[in-house]
């Protein structure tokens, strides 16, 4: 059994990691943690995430000396700010703890970005080289390697598994920028209380435009430019991200088939809809992401539905451990 321990505990992807470790035939739950000034310290999980009574009982503790946690843990999940992470994740790997990072402090290897985009100076260039990015069903060789796993982002997770195929494939005019339009429930803001996430305030908008730190994220690892722009729902959670794409000339729609069947045969985190387009309620509360499109002459519109404290954080990282340690992809997440 693998002894799992979870920083960032009281958050709703913390919440999540802890039910699917407590389910989990080869994980047992070793801690559950919380910056040291954080009101959630001396809680009971339960008493924060009451879908977690009768299951877990353990209080969630302050994290006061990160040394000896790494002591009694095997696998470590950093649901934590991204400055946060960047800081504990050296000192988890340096006394050989596998490392889950749910932040964005190590997915992304360029000059200035952690900078420009996260308002930080990357201070671990070492480990942001080895971390392998945890976008499971596109870099599973890596992530079978990595010591440190960086787990997509919410948003990149969405739009890169809709995208993706159309890129390995070639089948795209390079011309033409992929544009991403997605929406996500106000989960993605986090626990803490604010007037962004307030429901009395949130109103259907788009934020971030051309500024948004998850669009170099997607440049990074598709490979080419995309714009981007996020819109806040007045809905709990889950993620639609519509995408339009202009065909290379002569692209057929039996090769876009083939292209989405062949990236996703033996994936069964993806779900590839025929008649119908995805839609939020059918991925909330699981691990999956549905895709649908339809052509249009040269242009072809994708929609991706993921749950975003799941498929676009907690249960990616889970599937990446499964395929770090070699278990089915799937267990612990249906």
């Amino acid at each position: 059994m693998l002894k799992t321990t979870i920083i960032g505990a009281s958050g709703y992807t913390g919440a999540e990691l802890a039910l699917m470790i407590n389910r989990h035939p080869d994980l047992t739950l070793s801690g559950l943690y919380v910056s040291a000034n954080s009101v959630d310290a001396g809680k009971p999980i339960a008493a924060l995430h009451g879908k977690l009574a009768g299951l877990i009982d353990m209080p969630v503790q302050p994290l006061t000396n990160p040394e000896q946690v790494a002591k009694q843990s095997d696998v470590i999940f950093l649901a934590t700010a991204h400055e946060v992470s960047h800081d504990l994740a050296p000192i988890f790997l340096e006394n050989d703890c596998q490392v889950f990072d749910l932040s964005g402090a190590f997915r992304v290897k360029g000059e200035n970005f952690y900078q420009e985009f996260y308002g930080f100076e990357h201070q671990h260039e070492q480990w942001l080289d080895k971390a392998a990015y945890g976008l499971a069903e596109w870099n599973e060789q890596d992530i079978k390697k990595a010591q440190l796993v960086a787990v997509a982002g919410c948003y990149p997770t969405a739009s890169q598994l809709a995208i993706k195929p159309l890129v390995e494939s070639k089948l795209l005019d390079e011309t033409q920028w992929p544009v991403i339009n997605a929406t996500s429930g106000v989960t993605g803001a986090g626990r803490k209380a604010s007037m962004v996430n307030s429901f009395c305030e949130v109103s259907l908008q788009a934020y971030g435009v051309f500024s948004h730190r998850h669009q170099p994220e997607m440049v990074a690892h598709l490979g080419r430019d995309v714009i981007f722009t996020p819109h806040l729902g007045n809905f709990k959670r889950g993620i639609l991200a519509t995408i339009t794409m202009k065909l290379a000339e002569g692209v057929t729609e039996q090769q876009i088939q083939d292209a989405f069947e062949q990236a996703y045969q033996g994936k069964p985190a993806v779900r590839l809809l025929e008649e119908t387009l995805p839609r939020i309620q059918d991925v909330e509360q699981t691990p999956f992401c549905d895709l649908g499109w339809k052509v249009q002459g040269q242009h072809i519109i994708v929609v991706a539905a993921i749950d975003n404290l799941l498929k676009g954080a907690s249960s990616q990282a889970m599937q990446c451990l499964n395929l770090r340690y070699g278990f089915a992809p799937l267990t612990a997440l249906v």
